[in-house]
């Protein structure tokens, strides 16, 4: 690997010559758009308005460093350290799974149910925090609770909640064997593991590779038992008319809406 200049044109043909293999040309570009508005302060427009500016030395190394990391593929949000996740900017590191549009939509349709929405919330699984951390800045007068099993992911999303001023209570709990302790809610949601440890060859490389297999990936046959055990665990801990929300694998959602309707729950 080698920069022609100090200049950012040659940043940007840096990029694309390391870069090619692995994405096409819309990607890299807006992979270096990213890399230049983390770095650098950039606006988009600059890509071209500035491509003459001189690059300062500090500058070029953590950018260069960025494209080795990148060409390795890396997902570009492990490489800055953030992501976007709803309206809100959260660290991610190896410990925690980069938050999915998917799971945007699912923010979105339990802050649209519940408007002035004040009683209390659990997340199960919680990774970096953006689903009880967004509901809390979208729903301030709840209570919002966040277990995970893994105390790495739990410093991380303690820090994501500091830097997004919302107030989330954050505990070590495995979804398999929570508790007797757990509280009653009014709202649980959940986006747990759900793909087989024998499917892992079915997920991209990039993900495999660089994504923590903890939140990833199922031990065993039975690739719902985790909406399983947290169906089982409203039993006990979901508040009268309360609601249960989940991300579901589309292949598998059918198995899960039957067993909740084996349950008695109301299904939508």
């Amino acid at each position: 690997m080698r920069v022609a200049g100090n200049k950012l044109k040659h940043l940007v043909s840096f990029f694309r010559s390391e870069l090619h293999k692995l994405y096409s040309n819309d990607e890299i570009d807006e992979l270096a758009f990213r890399v230049f508005e983390h770095f650098l302060n950039f606006k988009r427009e600059d890509l071209q308005l500035r491509e003459e500016e001189l690059i300062n030395q500090s500058q070029l190394l953590l950018i260069y460093d960025a494209v080795k990391e990148l060409a390795t593929a890396k997902p570009l949000q492990y490489v800055l350290g953030e992501a976007y996740f709803y309206k809100y900017i959260f660290e991610v590191n190896e410990h925690v799974l980069i938050p999915r549009p998917e799971t945007e939509e699912l923010v979105e349709m339990i802050f649209n149910q519940n408007k002035e929405f004040s009683g209390s919330i659990l997340d199960l699984g919680t990774g970096s925090g953006c689903i009880p951390i967004s509901l809390k800045c979208l729903l301030p007068k709840a209570r919002v609770e966040a277990c995970d099993i893994s105390d790495e992911a739990l410093t991380l999303a303690k820090r994501n909640a500091g830097r997004n001023r919302a107030e989330v209570s954050f505990f070590n709990g495995d979804i398999l064997g929570l508790p007797d302790s757990v509280s009653h809610y009014d709202i649980i949601v959940s986006n747990p593991p759900y793909i087989k440890r024998s499917e892992s060859d079915q997920i991209h490389d990039n993900v495999k590779k660089h994504e923590p297999h903890l939140a990833l990936f199922v031990d065993g046959d039975d690739s719902i038992i985790f909406y399983k055990k947290i169906i089982d665990l409203c039993a006990n801990n979901l508040n009268s008319k309360g609601k249960l929300y989940f991300e579901l694998n589309p292949l598998t959602a059918n198995e899960v809406k039957a067993y909740a309707e084996s349950k008695k729950y109301l299904v939508q």
